[in-house]
């Protein structure tokens, strides 16, 4: 993928040269267009046995609440965190508008205030590498009961050459040069890497991938929640670069599109001695 940096998005809400990563600012748009993780996620985590209805679960940087709402509706008792209070306001409708019963705190995922031991299942989806690795896991580690689970999830769109995703991330990087998340292959073995060296039990990863189907209007709006493009530039840019892309789009794949996406899980619990 010439052009595309395919390193790790840091672990801090900063990029190389930093500017602050701000999901506040996407919040319309991430709550319209950016897609959640698919039932089947949850699903499959219910068949392992890894969440029940007696399940007391924290999500961290719920963000617009995708997994906090999913577990909800499976019956679990579900309390949200996120730093950006934007984030919390839609995800707080949502849960609202579902008649789900969800506890949002303002918190970060390395201090979350959460009392000790009192957690069964801590979840981060599509945010760990936003968070400082080593206090964010002793966090976690304080706050889950002997046995707890923490899984790590992401779902990240591929952008396959001379697909879609791809010509838009070369848009992309021509007004954000610095945007360390181009060319993403939705892996994340450093999660793994990071249960391992914290000592967690049963260690489990798998992946998939599924097609998902976009109108251009939806493909756009999800882009602009994306952290290289509303979440880091200028209204301005976020126009110019949305512009762009929408007369490409026009020109070179008229019609609605579909886009690879990728589901990673990592999970593993804290030792039960």
């Amino acid at each position: 993928m010439t052009g595309h940096d395919t390193t790790r998005p840091s672990a801090n809400p900063l990029d190389h040269k930093g500017r602050t990563i701000d999901f506040g600012r996407t919040a319309a748009d991430y709550d319209i267009h950016r897609p959640g993780f698919p039932s089947e996620v949850f699903e499959d985590w219910d068949n392992r046995g890894w969440i029940n209805s007696d399940t007391k679960a924290l999500d961290l940087g719920t963000g617009t609440g995708s997994v906090a709402l999913n577990l909800a509706q499976r019956g679990l008792q579900v309390t949200a965190a996120d730093l950006a209070h934007e984030m919390l306001d839609v995800a707080k409708q949502r849960a609202k508008s579902q008649g789900l019963e969800i506890s949002f705190i303002h918190a970060p995922a390395e201090n979350t205030k959460v009392p000790s031991s009192s957690i069964d299942l801590v979840t981060a989806g599509q945010c760990w590498w936003w968070f400082e690795p080593e206090p964010t896991m002793q966090e976690v580690k304080r706050i889950l009961k002997p046995g707890g689970r923490l899984i790590l999830c992401s779902f990240h769109y591929i952008p396959v050459p001379d697909s879609p995703a791809y010509r838009c991330e070369e848009i992309i990087l021509k007004h954000n040069p610095g945007w360390r998340s181009a060319g993403n292959d939705g892996l994340s073995p450093e999660q793994l890497w990071q249960l391992t060296c914290h000592r967690f039990d049963s260690i489990q990863t798998y992946t998939y991938d599924q097609n998902i189907s976009f109108t251009h209007e939806r493909w756009r709006g999800r882009l602009r929640a994306c952290n290289g493009v509303g979440a880091s530039l200028t209204p301005e840019k976020v126009h110019q670069v949305d512009n762009e892309i929408r007369q490409m789009l026009e020109n070179e794949f008229p019609g609605d599109i579909k886009v690879l996406h990728r589901v990673f899980v990592a999970t593993g619990c804290v030792s039960s001695n």
